[in-house]
């Protein structure tokens, strides 16, 4: 057999592993970061330590709250919920805002995200209203702002008025006990 031979044969090998070759490469990396112990669930925000977003959004209509006004932080903890009444998981974590509303040492304010104000008034008027006020985002450009990934997404503004816990995905029963709650008592517990 000659060299010139070989070669061409060479290279269809190299061909053929080629694919094996990346698979098994992105195997170890995936391998490896479910080795870490990280928590590939949470999602990490740039904002968490800085002031929260300059917002001033209209109230919803026909339901006699304030709108959402990042100036009313200052000096309190405040929780500002991310929902829609389009949003399935935001039904199913409306009960624990119910709950955690009972709680007076907190506000929770509502960011309403691209949704029909008398969808939204129908959401709160079955389901029950968490909220001592809610801004209209019909646009999402605030949420962007916030850094919003989608709804439900739950931020703890502490009385500094900066962000200081963020929670994406629907609260339930356990998240808000061993998530949520420590979080606001930490921002309860800073000074103002």
């Amino acid at each position: 057999m000659s060299m010139e031979t070989e070669t061409p044969a060479r290279g269809r090998r190299l061909i053929v592993l080629l694919p094996l070759l990346i698979f098994l490469g992105l195997a170890g990396l995936f391998l490896t970061q479910l080795l870490s112990g990280r928590d590939t669930s949470e999602v990490p925000s740039a904002l968490i330590g800085l002031p929260a977003p300059q917002t001033n959004l209209p109230a919803l209509e026909g339901m006699n709250l304030p709108g959402l006004d990042s100036k009313s932080f200052a000096g309190k903890v405040t929780l500002v919920n991310v929902f829609a009444s389009w949003c399935g998981p935001c039904r199913d974590e409306h009960p624990v805002l119910l709950a955690l509303s009972q709680d007076k040492r907190f506000v929770i304010a509502a960011l309403n995200y691209k949704d029909q104000p008398e969808n939204a008034r129908r959401f709160l008027g079955d389901l029950g209203n968490p909220f001592q006020a809610i801004g209209v985002d019909a646009a999402g450009r605030a949420a962007i702002d916030w850094g919003v990934y989608g709804v439900p997404e739950t931020f703890v503004i502490g009385k500094d008025s900066k962000i200081a816990y963020k929670h994406v995905g629907p609260l339930t029963p356990g998240s808000a006990q061993t998530l949520l709650l420590p979080e606001i008592e930490k921002a309860l517990a800073a000074p103002g």
